[in-house]
């Protein structure tokens, strides 16, 4: 099939020369599936996604959610191509097949989803929520799954997740919202959540929003956090959906990208409908109290991972659309002094516009293969069979989480603003989708927790935690394969030594920033170090792939060789600059005073 959503050549090719996730298949979850099962999930996904998404991409950007009545009006087409995406049994991806699921590892799912966020994010948004809210519940809330997951894994129920607050942001440690204890084990929320994606339409039977929310009494800050389920709809123990909760639809956000995705202010409590005769919104606990901030990073952290991916996909996508476009617009002459009588060549064959497509396809391969290898840890941490294989995976995953959210949400971006560049004047008007694919990632960045926060987590706290156990496990991983690099030989050999070089660099210097003691300056170019990071481990990551490519001769491999050269040759020299920076513990960020803007 031909495609300008994916490359399901680079997909085969990331999933079974170089992940080997048909060795999953011998465990004994997985046992079911083979690689004619995966590609038959894959093949599926892009069909539904060329199929039902695709086409609907630029109507519901031109056309947002409305609210008229009180109730979120979108485009028809986002409902249907949604119940194509449940029929397919898609939502319960890597859910147990007892759960009604498909169980799959969690890297062939990924590989799947990447088709619908590469064919329309927005309307992905929506199963995207849901997923994440269902497994948050079976991992942390079994005494739910009938009432809520099940439905939401048939396509009939949505998902959310309620965090932020008006008057909060980013610092969930000064929400408001409070849960009043009833007698009967239910709570009753009152408080106002702001940027809640999904947060209300007719696209199903109920929305189930996962809320943090205070108990009255517990601790200040974080500590003082709980979760709890609160459904638009009441749902019996039977199943049967009961009155409407007290969970009213105050107002929508309008984006720059992501239009098709309703995005709401919603109040708990305000008292426009009373269950039960009293307000406030029902909510029942999951997990134990003070509890829900942890237990949301279940779902958090899935997210950061689903949001490199969304990321990925944009910047792929953009990028094929961009090499198609120049390789069908002529303009100019390939050779300097050329007779301007001679035909004109078609722009793909101009050195510069070369440069920027490289550089697309080393920022949107490298972004999916780093979400890709993130995922198969997951797969890897759920089979591992002691408790110690579990903890190490676990240590590895928790190190290249924020790369694997913030790094390509910067550079798939990045690769988005080149697709542009590339189109000329065409890039930048709506007939073309390169525009669109920007404006929709440039969303990404902010997802999840910002960028600035993604760095303060790696710095701050992965790098160093259980004394640097995370930063271990992540250089064990690198020096294997430096280590099978300089074994090859040749150019891989030298790749390898340079990436070592800087590797080497970037343990000394985060040694270095703590050994200071001087946290405030060692924290406040963390942004920088999220970056300097996120490249020496993209730089690995196309080392891999080149050493996976070693001995194809097809245009397909050499592409590959070539994308990892440009990494290694154009990109990893970016490191020097943010790597003296932080040795120096530059101090000029903290030393700038407010009325000095």
């Amino acid at each position: 099939m031909r495609t300008l959503l994916l490359n399901p050549r680079d997909l085969e090719f990331l999933l079974y020369r170089w992940l080997d996730v048909e060795a999953l298949t011998k465990h004994p979850r997985f046992t079911e599936h083979s690689r004619e099962t995966f590609d038959a999930v894959l093949a599926l996904s892009a069909e539904i996604a060329e199929t039902h998404f695709a086409p609907h991409n630029k109507k519901a950007d031109a056309n947002e959610p409305r609210f008229v009545d009180g109730k979120v009006e979108l485009i028809p087409e986002v409902a249907t191509a949604l119940r194509a995406f449940a029929a397919a049994g898609l939502p319960g991806a890597t859910v147990a097949t007892e759960l009604g699921g498909i169980q799959l590892p969690a890297v062939v799912a990924q590989a799947s989803f990447a088709w619908f966020h590469a064919a329309n994010t927005g309307t992905a948004a929506y199963p995207f929520l849901t997923i994440a809210n269902a497994n948050l519940l079976i991992a942390h809330g079994e005494q739910y799954v009938e009432r809520f997951v099940r439905p939401m894994l048939e396509g009939r129920f949505f998902g959310t997740m309620c965090l932020s607050e008006p008057q909060a942001g980013s610092s969930l440690a000064d929400i408001t919202t409070r849960a009043e204890p009833q007698g009967d084990g239910s709570y009753r929320l009152f408080g106002t959540k702001m940027w809640i994606s999904g947060g209300d339409h007719e696209l199903g039977e109920n929305i189930v929003h996962l809320v943090l929310a205070r108990i009255p009494g517990g601790p200040a800050g974080t500590r003082g956090i709980s979760l709890f389920v609160v459904p638009r709809f009441l749902v019996g123990e039977d199943g049967v959906l009961g009155e409407r909760n007290d969970v009213t639809l105050a107002g929508l956000n309008h984006k720059m990208g992501f239009r098709g995705t309703v995005n709401t202010l919603l109040n708990f409590g305000e008292g426009t409908h009373t269950p039960g005769g009293a307000p406030g919104a029902i909510g029942y606990l999951v997990g134990a109290e003070h509890r829900g901030l942890s237990l949301m990073f279940h779902m958090m952290n899935e997210a950061r991972i689903g949001v490199g991916l969304v990321a990925a996909a944009l910047g792929y996508t953009g990028y094929l659309k961009s090499l198609e476009y120049a390789r069908g617009r002529p303009q100019g002459r390939a050779k300097v002094g050329a007779d301007p009588a001679s035909p004109q060549r078609p722009i793909v064959e101009h050195a510069d516009v070369r440069r920027m497509l490289l550089a697309q396809k080393s920022y949107a391969e490298g972004a999916l293969a780093l979400v890709l290898y993130s995922a198969r840890l997951v797969d890897e941490q759920r089979i591992a069979e002691t408790e110690d294989e579990r903890r190490r995976l676990g240590l590895l995953l928790d190190i290249l989480t924020p790369i694997a959210k913030s790094w390509p949400s910067q550079w798939c971006l990045t690769a988005n603003d080149l697709a542009i560049q590339v189109l000329g004047g065409y890039g930048y008007t709506r007939e073309y989708d390169v525009e669109q694919h920007y404006r929709d990632n440039r969303l990404n960045p902010i997802h999840e927790g910002t960028h600035g926060i993604q760095g303060l987590d790696l710095l701050g706290r992965k790098v160093t935690q259980q004394g640097g156990a995370s930063l271990l496990a992540l250089d064990a991983r690198i020096r294997a394969t430096l280590d099978a690099a300089a074994a090859a030989g040749g150019e891989a050999g030298a790749l390898g030594a340079g990436l070592g070089t800087v590797w080497q660099r970037v343990v000394e210097v985060t040694a270095g920033l703590f050994a200071s003691g001087d946290i405030e300056a060692a924290l406040a170019n963390s942004s920088v170090y999220l970056e300097v990071f996120g490249h020496t481990v993209v730089a690995w990551i196309w080392l891999e792939q080149y050493l996976a490519a070693a001995e194809g001769e097809d245009a397909f491999h050499e592409g590959k060789r070539q994308a990892a050269r440009y990494f290694h040759r154009y990109e990893l020299p970016r490191t020097g600059a943010g790597l003296e920076l932080l040795a120096s513990l530059d101090r000029t960020t903290l030393d700038m005073r407010e009325e000095w803007f």
